[in-house]
């Protein structure tokens, strides 16, 4: 990472953690707190925020007041738009920070300085596509509404499919004999389930349905089918072309490689690398 001369600061705010680096002298410090999803609980990832500021500057050896100056990017899982991002800068003590969702930092991470596309896939998904020094991102509107793809969409869409064939609409395959067995054979317990599942709840399913597709089953076959063609109809959406890089992210994506007939790239870092990068380029650095 290119030097500015200038402290760089950099944040990775997820729904499970707060990671945080601080680059000075050219030396790279890090932290690791706990949740700061600023929608589910603003106050609670603010202080969470700041307390990871605190925390890298005794780290580094750095007075407060220099790091609050710092050249600063913010990623931060619950931001939706300019309304709360503003609100998440007012609350901090930093004076030249940019705060955004968690896209822009995870395709940053993925992909550096370079044009490209990323499919991130895991409990949650999201796209998105950086190309002459902008950026665009798809989805990533929540399991509500969104979330193609992911673990907890694969999840829903199985039980989904499991009650289509016990009403003689769907075909019963190995799949879905197996998931009614986790329930007890019992379709009430499952439409228990689904009613207090989180998203999380439902992605547990997804390495069964990954196993059921590799074997052959139809059922987990079509279901990776429907997430794959989500994948590329999102990527065709963002103008990406076959021969751009393509990385696969998150817990799940990078099994859809194998569904999506295309090639890919490994990721060149993370989306805590992204924060600083694009905290970096702003103070005119090196990407």
């Amino acid at each position: 990472m290119g030097q500015t001369g200038r402290i760089i600061l950099g944040v990775d705010g997820g729904g499970s953690s707060c990671r945080a680096a601080l680059v000075a002298d050219g030396l790279r410090h890090e932290v690791t707190l706990g949740p700061a999803n600023v929608s589910t609980d603003f106050d609670r990832a603010v202080a969470t925020i700041r307390e990871a500021i605190l925390a890298l500057a005794a780290k580094a050896g750095v007075g407060a007041g220099k790091v609050h100056a710092a050249a600063a990017h913010l990623g931060l899982a619950g931001v939706t738009g300019p309304v709360i991002a503003g609100r998440v800068a007012a609350a901090l003590p930093l004076t030249d920070a940019v705060v955004t969702d968690d896209r822009p930092t995870t395709v940053a991470g993925a992909l550096g300085s370079g044009k490209g596309s990323v499919a991130a896939i895991g409990t949650g998904s999201f796209l998105g596509r950086q190309a002459d020094g902008g950026f665009r991102g798809i989805g990533g509107w929540g399991f509500e509404i969104g979330d193609q793809a992911s673990g907890a969409w694969l999840g829903r869409r199985c039980l989904e499919e499991v009650m289509l064939s016990l009403d003689g609409i769907g075909a019963a395959t190995a799949l879905t004999q197996a998931i009614l067995a986790r329930f007890g054979d019992d379709p009430a317990a499952i439409v228990a389930h689904s009613m207090a599942a989180r998203p999380a709840d439902f992605a547990g399913l997804a390495p069964d349905i990954l196993a059921a597709a590799g074997a052959g089953d139809p059922l987990g076959s079509r279901l990776m089918t429907e997430g794959a063609g989500y994948i590329l109809k999102g990527l065709a959406a963002l103008g990406w072309t076959q021969g751009e890089p393509l990385c696969l992210t998150g817990g799940l994506g990078p099994a859809y490689a194998a569904w999506i007939g295309q090639p890919v790239v490994p990721a060149q870092g993370s989306a805590l690398d992204g924060a600083l990068a694009l905290a970096t380029r702003r103070a005119g650095g090196r990407p």
